[in-house]
């Protein structure tokens, strides 16, 4: 049960959100039969990997906020942080249309008022300003960095959820001359079951 995995990994959730969670728990893996969306496919770890990191997320949003997650894959953490948070102004972006699909139809059952973007995000993003972009397990720091450089003015910032090997990507990137106007900062970080180190959330903003 989903409750049993929240209190194992103590994470306190509204229960009326706990039960859109639980739908949207059941919609993602009936389409993952046909779609390979995820490979935490158990309530545990939905909980201790998705959830976890997108609790820690929502933490750190100003209310109202516009959020574009991009490479949305499954939703997450999109979907789990619109239902979280339903204050704030959540868009997912996906360029595999197929998956694309899976997000619309998940996002219509639920009566979400999230739009799904079946396009790469540069070219999302070229169109369509917000304050914040998110990002999970998209792509290493240096290609990040390389995609939204030349976008710096229609955002605020990245906010990406990165595991422990973050550093060495900073490090690559640096080495490549890609955050000379790159601030990065960690703005939180905790324990994850199975990573050997922490996950972290990290703020980019390009001076």
């Amino acid at each position: 049960m989903l409750q049993d995995s929240l209190e194992k990994h103590s994470l306190p959730i509204d229960p009326v959100h706990a039960g859109v969670l639980n739908e949207y728990c059941r919609l993602l893996w009936d389409w993952n039969t046909r779609l390979n969306l995820t490979r935490h496919t158990d309530y545990d770890s939905f909980v201790g990997r998705d959830l976890l990191d997108t609790w820690h997320l929502a933490q750190q949003l100003d209310p109202g906020t516009e959020v574009m997650d991009i490479g949305s894959g499954g939703g997450v953490p999109g979907i789990p942080l619109r239902i979280l948070r339903p204050d704030l102004r959540i868009s997912l972006v996906e360029s595999v249309k197929k998956k694309a699909a899976a997000l619309e139809d998940i996002v219509r059952q639920l009566a979400l008022s999230t739009p799904v973007y079946a396009e790469r995000a540069e070219v999302v993003i070229a169109r369509i300003p917000c304050s914040t972009i998110t990002a999970r397990a998209v792509a290493p720091l240096p290609k990040l960095l390389t995609w939204f450089e030349p976008l710096r003015s229609r955002f605020d910032q990245l906010l990406l959820i990165k595991g422990p090997r973050w550093k060495e990507e900073y490090e690559t990137a640096s080495e490549d001359g890609l955050t000379k106007a790159v601030s990065c900062s960690e703005v939180c970080s905790w324990r994850t079951d199975g990573r050997d180190g922490d996950s972290v959330l990290l703020r980019v903003t390009f001076d």
